[in-house]
């Protein structure tokens, strides 16, 4: 039996716009390859612009970091990844509701289904 040639076809990254307000994950591509620590980080979009000369979208974010936020200027979204709301709240949506112990579920969880079900903290909820 003849075997058929294998095509393959290169990947292709999907061009996304970012808007002020997305939360992205963004790599500083020249740390990364030097092999440098510290070279991904969650940013905030704080605006878009075009280059004037070659018309390339650029991006302006400001890094979200625990030791205080940076401005982050000119960056290229080809080095940005959207960060989903799903992914940041699949605890929430998969919490399991039908167990007894709340400790099996998130605090996160926890605390949307408290403020959902109007309950304060020292309420349990009613068995059936």
């Amino acid at each position: 039996m003849a075997q058929q040639p294998q095509t393959t076809q290169p990947a292709v990254r999907p061009r996304t716009r970012y808007l002020k307000g997305d939360l992205v994950l963004f790599r500083d591509i020249e740390r990364f390859w030097l092999g440098l620590p510290g070279h991904t980080f969650i940013g905030r979009v704080e605006r878009s612009w075009t280059t004037i000369h070659n018309h390339r979208l650029l991006y302006d974010l400001m890094e979200l970091n625990v030791n205080g936020n940076r401005a982050r200027s000119g960056i290229d979204p080809d080095y940005m990844r959207p960060l989903p709301a799903a992914d940041a709240m699949r605890d929430i949506d998969t919490a399991p509701l039908n167990e007894p112990d709340t400790g099996a579920m998130t605090p996160a969880a926890v605390a949307w289904l408290r403020q959902h079900l109007g309950q304060d903290s020292s309420a349990s909820p009613v068995r059936r």
